[in-house]
C-alpha cells in the first residue's frame, strides 16, 4: 500500500469531521442562526442522554461476545495506558506552560482521550480493502473482524471518557464557578482581659497556687475530651470519604453513556439475551434497529455542535499558541511513539494474539485525535467551550497527516 493510498484512507474520516464541523459553524453564524447557544446546549443534552447511550448499546450488543472480551483483554489495558500516558504528558505540559486554571481539565482530557469510535469504524474497513497489506487477502473477513475491534475500542474508550475525562471537566467547572471566600478572620477584642483590678488582687498570695491547680486540672480534662472528640471526628470523616468515593463511582457508572455500554456488554455476552435482539430471526430485532437508528445520530450532532462552538471560539478563545502546540505534539508525536513501545513489549511478553490487524488497532489507538464527547462535556458544564473547539480544530487538521504517517510506520512494522 503506497503513501498516497494511505493518505486517502487516513484523511477521509478526518475530512468528513471537518466538513460537517464547517457546516455547523455556518449554521451558528448570524446569517442562518440555526445553532445559537441555547440550541447547542439543548441538542447537547439530547446527545448525552439519548444518542450516545443508544450508540454504545447497539455497537456492543451486536459485535462483542463474552469470548471476545476474554481473548482481547489487553485492549482494555491498552486504552487505559493511553489515558494514563496522555494525562501524564498533559500534566507535565500544564506545569511548564501554566495555562489558565479553568483550561487544565480540558487540556488533560483532550490529551488523554482518543476518537476510538467513528474514526476506527471508517479507517479499519478502508485499510482492510487495500491490497498488499499485512492483513490478508480476505477483505470481507478482515473488515468484519476489524469492526468488532472498533466496537470494543469505542466501548472501552467511552467508559474511560465518561469516568476519567468527565470527572476532569466537572472538577474544572466546579473550581471555576465557586466564588472564593476570604480566609481572613475579623479580629475582635478579648474582653476577658479587661476585668476589674480587684480580680488580680484576689489571685495574689495563697489563693494563687490553688487557682493554678484548679486551672491545670480543668485544662487536662478539656484536653482529654478534645482528643477523644478529634478521634471520633477523624473516624467519621474517613467513613464519609469512603462513602462519597463509592457514591461518586456509582454516579459515574450510572451516567447514560456508561450505563448504555454496560447494558450492551451484558446483552452481547449472554447468548440468549443477544438472540432476542440481534439477527434476522430475533423476535425483538425491531428494538435493536430502533436503538441503532438513534445511535447513528450521535456523531453528526456532536460534530455540528463542535462547529457551532468554533465560531465563537475563533473570536474569543484565550488559548495560547504554546498550549495548542503542546497538545498537538502530545497527540501526534509522543503518544504514537509510546504506543509502538507498548505493543512491542506486550507482544514480546506473549500478551497479544498473532493477528496483525489486532496489533494495528492497538497502535492506531494512540494516534487518534481527541474524543468528540469532550465537546459534549464542556457544553454540559458550560466551561471552555470555545477553547475546546480551537483545540479540536488544530488536532483534527494535524490528524490528516499524523494518521497517514503513523499508519505507514505501523504497517511497515507489522509486515
Amino acid at each position: 500500500m503506497g503513501f498516497l493510498s494511505l493518505l486517502e484512507v487516513a484523511s477521509m474520516p478526518v475530512v468528513q469531521v471537518l466538513l460537517i464541523g464547517t457546516l455547523g459553524a455556518f449554521m451558528a453564524t448570524d446569517y442562518l442562526n440555526l445553532l445559537c447557544t441555547e440550541t447547542r446546549k439543548s441538542l447537547n443534552k439530547i446527545v448525552f442522554a439519548i444518542f450516545t447511550p443508544a450508540l454504545m448499546f447497539a455497537s456492543l450488543s451486536k459485535t462483542v461476545t463474552f469470548q471476545d472480551l476474554i481473548n482481547w483483554w489487553f485492549m482494555f489495558v491498552n486504552v487505559g495506558l493511553i489515558f494514563f500516558f496522555g494525562g501524564l504528558l498533559a500534566w507535565i505540559a500544564i506545569k511548564l506552560l501554566k495555562p489558565r486554571p479553568h483550561l487544565e481539565g480540558l487540556i488533560m482530557a483532550t490529551c488523554a482521550s482518543g476518537n476510538l469510535g467513528n474514526l476506527l469504524l471508517i479507517i479499519i474497513p478502508a485499510i482492510c480493502n487495500e491490497d498488499g497489506g499485512p492483513f490478508g487477502d480476505n477483505h470481507e473477513a478482515c473488515s468484519s473482524l476489524g469492526l468488532s475491534y472498533a466496537s470494543l475500542s469505542m466501548a472501552l474508550g467511552g467508559f474511560f471518557i465518561w469516568t476519567y475525562c468527565y470527572q476532569l471537566i466537572k472538577n474544572s467547572a466546579l473550581k471555576h464557578k465557586v466564588n472564593p471566600i476570604s480566609n481572613e478572620i475579623a479580629k475582635r477584642p478579648n474582653k476577658d482581659l479587661d476585668g476589674d483590678h480587684n480580680i488580680t488582687l484576689l489571685l495574689e498570695g495563697g489563693q494563687s497556687e490553688k487557682s493554678d491547680s484548679i486551672i491545670g486540672g480543668e485544662n487536662e480534662r478539656v484536653s482529654s475530651e478534645a482528643n477523644s472528640s478529634k478521634l471520633e471526628m477523624e473516624k467519621t470523616s474517613t467513613l464519609i470519604s469512603v462513602y462519597e468515593f463509592f457514591k461518586q463511582i456509582l454516579m459515574e457508572l450510572m451516567a447514560p453513556p456508561t450505563f448504555g455500554a454496560l447494558i450492551g456488554f451484558v446483552f452481547g455476552s449472554i447468548p440468549w439475551l443477544r438472540d432476542l435482539l440481534v439477527g434476522k430471526d430475533a423476535p425483538l430485532r425491531v428494538i435493536q434497529d430502533s436503538i441503532k437508528l438513534l445511535g447513528d445520530g450521535t456523531i453528526p450532532c456532536i460534530t455540528l455542535i463542535l462547529g457551532g462552538n468554533l465560531v465563537q471560539g475563533l473570536r474569543s478563545s484565550s488559548m495560547r499558541k504554546s498550549t495548542i502546540t503542546a497538545v498537538v505534539c502530545i497527540k501526534c508525536i509522543f503518544l504514537p511513539m509510546i504506543g509502538i513501545g507498548v505493543v512491542k513489549v506486550a507482544g514480546i511478553l506473549g500478551f497479544l494474539p498473532a493477528d496483525p490487524l489486532y496489533r494495528y488497532v492497538l497502535m492506531i489507538q494512540f494516534v487518534l485525535p481527541p474524543a468528540m464527547n469532550i465537546s459534549t462535556m464542556t457544553q454540559l458544564f458550560d466551561i471552555a467551550q470555545e477553547e475546546c473547539s480551537v483545540l479540536f480544530l488544530w488536532t483534527y487538521l494535524m490528524a490528516c497527516v499524523s494518521i497517514t504517517v503513523w499508519s505507514t510506520v505501523f504497517i511497515a512494522i507489522l509486515s
